[in-house]
């Protein structure tokens, strides 16, 4: 932590574990104080290329804040710090891919532009070859410019990739807009925004009674199909697979909006369910400091252990040594409720994983069905 006090000072109060969301001249003034820092080392008496202090992003440095009004628990990085330098040869291109990252943003500000992460992974690949090679590089650098301006992602210019749809009883107008009604947008839903400045805008409205948050876009298009939103007052979100932040954030809004509403999420029956669920609920540790922003309270409705009855014994898959990795990393984790463990290590135990889709055993419309016997049950954790 002393190495880290040492260098390129950026905030004197380095033990912030959080990035704040800024407007674009405030996010350009921290770019130019930390260009001019840089370059006040390199021209001090005793010249020395700084190094750049870097919030570990890592399980070992998470840690769970649990509100004392709410039990709404999300995860956030602590204090533990590792840095980059040029003069240390495993660092040394990770280092300069930190400026040029910062340079590109700075650019992207001043033109007032927004641009998304596989944009900016094909200016930079064109515009510096020797340090860009893959797009993992650029998503793990703009975590670090985040982390040393302290500042979101989308205040640096770089918009989300959304995959994420929204269907059912929810009534939506974006500035300058016609409303958009939810119930009439098909089985494909209607699609989430990547621009979290126009999500934020999003003026909402709703007669529902739940949220349903669908793992599966297949699910959810069934579900929409079957207008089950006419059964039970609701609305329908999917991410399509593992949850973007686009459709996050816009779940994170509607929570704000509708706090009394209950977020229930149907997941398959599996660790990888399991993952996507508690993403939703706590953060990801890979989105650094941004990791608690959009974290919501979301109950685990299905698929749960005394589901599998519901199926016949030809529906259920062995487990892939995958699975078993991802069953390893939540069984570590400390964020991971008792409850949630429990059903995890029966799914390990088991060998063996249900998808939701073997509820088809019983008709293609038996999904509402089971929605609505596991609400009048109140049967979520």
């Amino acid at each position: 932590m002393g190495d880290a006090h040492r260098s390129t000072s950026f905030f004197t109060e380095q033990h912030l574990s959080y990035a704040d969301i800024l407007p674009p001249f405030q996010v350009r003034a921290r770019i130019e104080v930390a260009v001019l820092n840089f370059l006040k080392v390199l021209n001090s008496p005793t010249p020395a290329i700084s190094d750049l202090p870097m919030i570990k992003r890592k399980a070992s440095n998470s840690r769970v804040n649990q509100g004392l009004l709410t039990d709404v628990s999300w995860i956030f990085l602590s204090h533990a710090f590792c840095t980059k330098s040029l003069t240390r040869e495993n660092t040394a291109k990770s280092f300069v891919r930190v400026w040029k990252v910062m340079e590109m943003c700075y650019e992207i500000l001043v033109q007032e532009k927004r641009v998304t992460q596989r944009e900016l992974f094909y200016k930079l690949l064109c515009a510096s070859p020797d340090y860009f090679a893959s797009q993992l590089q650029v998503n793990q650098t703009i975590q670090d410019v985040v982390a040393l301006l302290r500042c979101s992602r989308f205040s640096l210019g770089i918009m989300a990739s959304s995959r994420g749809a929204v269907a059912g009883r929810l009534m939506l107008q974006e500035p300058d807009q016609e409303t958009v009604d939810c119930t009439t947008c098909g089985s494909s839903g209607y699609a989430i925004s990547g621009d979290l400045n126009l999500l934020e805008k999003l003026v909402m409205k709703t007669d529902a009674h739940y949220i349903f948050v669908i793992e599966k876009h297949a699910i959810f298009q069934r579900l929409a199909e079957d207008r089950v939103f006419n059964q039970i007052p609701c609305i329908l979100v999917t991410a399509k697979g593992y949850p973007d932040i686009a459709t996050r954030f816009f779940l994170h809004r509607m929570t704000q909006a509708f706090p009394e509403m209950p977020v229930l999420g149907l997941v398959d029956w599996n660790p990888a369910g399991l993952a996507i669920l508690c993403t939703f609920k706590y953060g990801s540790i890979g989105m650094g400091l941004e990791a608690f922003r959009y974290a919501c309270n979301i109950k685990w409705l299905g698929l749960r252990e005394d589901d599998l009855e519901l199926m016949p014994e030809e529906s259920f898959i062995e487990l892939k040594p995958k699975d078993m990795q991802i069953a390893k990393s939540l069984t570590s984790s400390e964020i991971l409720p008792d409850n949630y463990k429990e059903e995890l290590a029966v799914m390990v135990e088991s060998g063996r994983r249900a998808e939701i889709e073997a509820l088809y055993f019983h008709g293609y419309d038996f999904l509402g069905k089971y929605l609505a016997k596991k609400i009048v049950q109140a049967h979520y954790i």
